[in-house]
């Protein structure tokens, strides 16, 4: 079982280790570089730019990555041996899982695909995932698993910048895709749940990457996480935008 350190040979010597606000000013950076609110998907939708066709394909194959993210913090709450830990991230679990049918996240975010107008029916079997969204999506269950509690953590770095995707995004479906309205409850919980979680993630890794190495660890696995979440869209984009070419078995719309 993985435990809460890393096991690494420190670069350089004690006076090349970032502090607390360098880290965050990297992390940061990354985010600002790397994170997919820069995808031309995500321009295109809050352009106004998207059929129904194409946020129905959006809803359905982004469905996949918001199931597996309960099943991703189970993989990491069991890296760690420190209770005080486990109680602090297993909010995460309930946050989308809920703590009854249909209050958490994954819940909201079907609710969000039907707005779309697809069924929940079609949406909770994943049959209709694009390759590339599950390859890109199994990827960070494997980065979460495979990797050092610290690493681990560090890849849920990108809800530093999530918050104000959301609320733009928000913003710009009220605006060009009104049917979706009634479906934005998942967006709204996580104003509020994103921060909270950032915070907590970004404290811990300030406090355990004690050496410059594991500083880069952390920054880097945050590169790796972006890369996946950008991945995801690429597979959508190809499929359902330019140049179209949807895989045998995916979800194919029925609207414009």
């Amino acid at each position: 079982m993985a435990t809460e350190s890393v096991t690494t040979t420190a670069t350089g010597n004690e006076s090349d280790l970032l502090s607390r606000e360098e880290l965050r000013d990297r992390l940061l950076t990354v985010g600002e570089s790397r994170y997919h609110h820069r995808h031309p998907f995500h321009l295109r939708m809050h352009n106004g730019e998207l059929s129904r066709g194409q946020i129905q394909a959006w809803a359905l194959n982004r469905f996949y990555y918001q199931s597996r993210i309960p099943i991703k913090d189970s993989l990491l709450l069991a890296k760690s041996e420190d209770p005080a830990f486990r109680r602090a991230w297993r909010k995460r679990i309930l946050d989308h899982d809920g703590d009854q049918d249909g209050y958490g996240g994954v819940e909201k975010w079907i609710q969000l695909a039907e707005a779309s107008g697809i069924s929940r029916e079609q949406v909770i079997p994943c049959t209709g995932v694009l390759p590339g969204v599950r390859y890109a999506v199994d990827a960070y269950l494997a980065l979460v698993r495979d990797s050092p509690l610290l690493i681990a953590v560090a890849s849920s770095l990108t809800e530093l910048f999530s918050r104000d995707l959301i609320s733009l995004r928000m913003d710009k479906m009220r605006l060009h895709y009104p049917y979706l309205t009634p479906g934005l409850a998942y967006f709204v919980g996580r104003l509020t749940q994103a921060p909270e979680d950032a915070g907590f993630a970004l404290d811990y890794v300030s406090t355990h990457a004690v050496t410059r190495a594991q500083q880069e660890q952390v920054i880097h696995a945050l590169e790796q996480k972006c890369a996946i979440l950008w991945a995801q869209l690429d597979a959508i984009d190809y499929a359902y935008v330019a140049p179209g070419n949807i895989p045998p078995g995916c979800f194919v719309p029925d609207c414009d």
